[in-house]
C-alpha cells in the first residue's frame, strides 16, 4: 500500500505539472505571436553607436564621437511602473531613465544630464531633464561615488535652450523613440527567454518515474 500511495502522490503531482507546463506553453505562444510594440513611429540611434546590450542585463549604452572631438555617452533603463491615469491607453508600459554624459576634447570634467524619457499619446515620445551635475573626471561618475547636491537646478527658462544644447549633440526624438521601443522589446525577450527556461524544468519534472 506504501508503494501504491507513493505512485499515487507522483501521479497527481505529475498531472499539477503538466497543468502548469500547459498554461506556460500558452503564454509563450501568446508572447511569441503578438507584437505589443510595432514600429509605428521613426526610430534611429542616428550617429549612436550602440556599444553595450546585454541580454542579462536591463540597460544599454550608446556612445558618439562628434567631429569636433566632443564625446556623448547616453546610457538608459526602463524606469518602475508608474500607477498614473490614463498609462494604460498608451503603447508602453513604462518610461525610461536617461543618462547623457558630455565630455569636452582635452577637458578630463564630464556634464551629466539626467533624464526621464516618456510617450507622447499617438505623437511619439520626449524627454525631460530633471538634474544636472559637473563631475571633475570619468572617476567620479559610478552609483558608489556621492554625487553631491545638482549642479544646476532648472527653471522653466533653461529649458528651450538645454533642449537645443542636447539636440545639437544628437538627442531627439527619433533617439527617444528608439529606447523606449528597443527597452521594452528587450524586456519583452527577457520575459520569455525565462517562461521557456521555466517550461523546460516543469518538463522534466511533469514526467513520472515509475
Amino acid at each position: 500500500m506504501q508503494k501504491v500511495r507513493g505512485l499515487v502522490q507522483k501521479g497527481a503531482k505529475a498531472v499539477e505539472d503538466l497543468n502548469l507546463l500547459k498554461l506556460l506553453q500558452s503564454e509563450i505562444q501568446h508572447e511569441l505571436s503578438s507584437d505589443p510594440f510595432p514600429k509605428s513611429r521613426s526610430i534611429s540611434l542616428g550617429d549612436f553607436v550602440l556599444e553595450w546590450d546585454s541580454p542579462q542585463t536591463q540597460d544599454v549604452f550608446l556612445r558618439r564621437k562628434m567631429e569636433c572631438g566632443e564625446e556623448v555617452a547616453v546610457s538608459a533603463k526602463l524606469a518602475p511602473l508608474s500607477d498614473t491615469p490614463g498609462r494604460e491607453k498608451l503603447m508602453y508600459p513604462r518610461d525610461v531613465m536617461m543618462k547623457i554624459c558630455v565630455k569636452k576634447p582635452g577637458l578630463s570634467s564630464i556634464l551629466q544630464f539626467d533624464c526621464e524619457v516618456w510617450e507622447n499619446d499617438g505623437l511619439g515620445s520626449g524627454f525631460e531633464i530633471s538634474e544636472i551635475y559637473l563631475f571633475p573626471s570619468p572617476a567620479r561618475i559610478g552609483p558608489n561615488v556621492y554625487r553631491g547636491r545638482p549642479s544646476y537646478y532648472l527653471g522653466i527658462d533653461t529649458h528651450p535652450e538645454l533642449d537645443k544644447y542636447l539636440a545639437a549633440k544628437g538627442i531627439g526624438e527619433e533617439l527617444t523613440n528608439f529606447l523606449l521601443h528597443h527597452l521594452h522589446k528587450k524586456e519583452q525577450d527577457q520575459y520569455v527567454n525565462w517562461l521557456q527556461k521555466l517550461e523546460s524544468f516543469v518538463a522534466k519534472e511533469a514526467k513520472p518515474e515509475w
